[in-house]
């Protein structure tokens, strides 16, 4: 199965816009496809789990990592050489 990425976001947020770079650097790398971006604020129940701490980098569905992305962890996590 391949692993799936989403960057949750809101407008405005420059952190987020840090995490999409990096996020489809280490994607690329890994030979995914762009992850998706996700805007908590179009969505009230990601508004609410999520909002107080975006970005979120989500793997397969899950949390992943938040404010900043993990890169070590994630590298790891996507079985990439470090």
């Amino acid at each position: 199965m391949t692993p799936r990425l989403q960057l949750l976001t809101r407008a405005g947020c420059h952190l987020c816009e840090q995490a999409a770079t990096t996020l489809a650097e280490v994607a690329a790398e890994a030979g995914l496809d762009e992850p998706a971006q996700v805007d908590v604020d179009a969505d009230p129940g990601l508004q609410a789990e999520y909002g107080d701490r975006v970005p979120v980098v989500l793997l397969d569905g899950r949390e992943h990592s938040y404010f900043t992305v993990d890169v070590p962890r994630l590298r790891r996590d996507l079985r990439l050489s470090p």
